[in-house]
């Protein structure tokens, strides 16, 4: 378990670092890395890849990983743009998650949030046929905003995220987890690579 830096970094990056070709999970906005965890313990047969351009909530998250001695977890200090973008090799990825990403709620902040349809192009490149894209957020603003960004791509199915998702269903977030105790929903969008 390695703590990559990839910002300004204009290369590729290899995520399996050297190990055998395996299925990759990709926690993307990792945060305080309560869904990379999970799926490290619970899938030791696949790598879970922790993004974040936050370094001390990674340096928080290697300790976590450390402890428990987690030896399918790499987490990568990055620019969501540049990982998806160029950095990552094509269809790497079988499941790609965004949960609860900042909604950005103000109007005029709108152009910041993450989830566009130019990201979800980038995204597309990554993922690999047959790979599931998982969004959520307790937004209901950002969840409309992030159908509207997925519906013209054509490398995107929706399907029902019970379906795709129910190896990880149980699993929350730290936000999420926030959000239901407060009494919010917190609602997932699964996509499926065409």
């Amino acid at each position: 378990m390695s703590l990559h830096i990839l910002t300004n970094a204009y290369r590729t990056f290899d995520p399996w670092c050297g190990r055998p070709r395996c299925p990759i999970e990709l926690d993307l906005g990792c945060g305080k890395g309560g869904l990379t965890l999970a799926m490290a313990a619970r899938f030791p047969d696949r790598l879970i890849l922790g993004a974040d351009v936050m370094l001390g909530r990674l340096r928080r998250v290697q300790r976590r990983v450390q402890q428990r001695a987690l030896g399918n977890v790499e987490l990568l200090r990055v620019d969501n743009l540049d990982l998806v973008g160029y950095q990552l090799p094509d269809g790497c990825i079988s499941r790609l998650h965004i949960l609860c990403p900042d909604p950005w709620p103000k109007a005029r902040h709108h152009g910041r949030r993450l989830v566009t349809s130019d990201f979800l192009g980038k995204a597309a490149r990554v993922l690999r046929p047959g790979g599931v894209l998982h969004l959520s957020t307790d937004e209901a603003d950002y969840i409309a905003f992030m159908q509207a960004a997925a519906a013209p791509l054509p490398y995107f199915r929706p399907v029902e995220a019970a379906t795709v998702l129910a190896d990880v269903a149980d699993i929350r977030t730290e936000f999420e987890a926030q959000w239901l105790a407060q009494g919010k929903s917190v609602p997932h969008l699964a996509y499926l690579r065409q």
